[in-house]
């Protein structure tokens, strides 16, 4: 990925926060047939230092666990995302020398997979990543709410994966390279559209701030 210095983000805490809060990964490896991508949930977990560990699963039936132990991998998260429009530069009415952008915040994670076909681990992993996503509901749906018997039918029909981290490339582009006016200008750009896409990208420009 290509990432200018201006639009780099090194801290693995932040890295680690946007895996944890968008955490469906397209996890891309080189098959036989040529490169493949698969979309599934991950945990991150932040040991070992300094890159953690990403813990997902595949269905049984997907044919990829069958030949990527080992495997070059690649996953990729992304977190906010959205067009900007020059209008909202206020550089616009000064010179008009200005463009649309895309604004956009992604974690790229590299490593070699490991194939985990472990009838415990599967279950506990799938134990913490339901915990995860129900914790915060009024009443939250647990694993043990379902019958015994039908459980450890689906936890047999998926396999674990985990990836060991070896490398971790952020990339926050959030109109750094804008004067401190024009990023101004879209924030309220963003607040004005309103949506929560938007009002997430305005948070993260206003960050810029300091």
């Amino acid at each position: 990925m290509y990432v200018p210095e201006t639009f780099e983000e090194r801290h693995v805490g932040t890295l680690h926060q946007l895996i944890a809060t968008h955490p469906l990964g397209a996890l891309v490896t080189m098959t036989s047939g040529g490169l493949d991508a698969n979309h599934i949930p991950f945990l991150i977990d932040a040991d070992p230092a300094p890159f953690g560990t990403l813990h997902g699963h595949l269905a049984r039936a997907n044919p990829l666990w069958r030949h990527a132990a080992d495997a070059q991998a690649l996953v990729i998260f992304q977190g906010p995302q959205l067009f900007v429009s020059p209008s909202w530069y206020p550089t616009k009415q000064e010179t008009g020398r200005v463009v649309p952008t895309w604004n956009y915040v992604v974690v790229h994670a590299h490593g070699h997979l490991r194939i985990i076909d472990d009838h415990a681990w599967v279950r506990s992993h799938l134990e913490q990543l339901t915990n995860q996503h129900e914790r915060d509901r009024s009443t939250p749906w647990k694993i043990t709410d379902a019958p015994a018997d039908f459980i450890e039918k689906m936890v047999g029909a998926v396999v674990g994966i985990e990836m060991p981290v070896e490398r971790l490339v952020g990339k926050w582009k959030v109109s750094q390279n804008r004067s401190l006016p024009d990023r101004k200008g879209v924030v309220a750009g963003l607040e004005q559209d309103g949506s929560p896409a938007a009002r997430s990208m305005a948070d993260l420009v206003r960050r810029t701030f300091v």
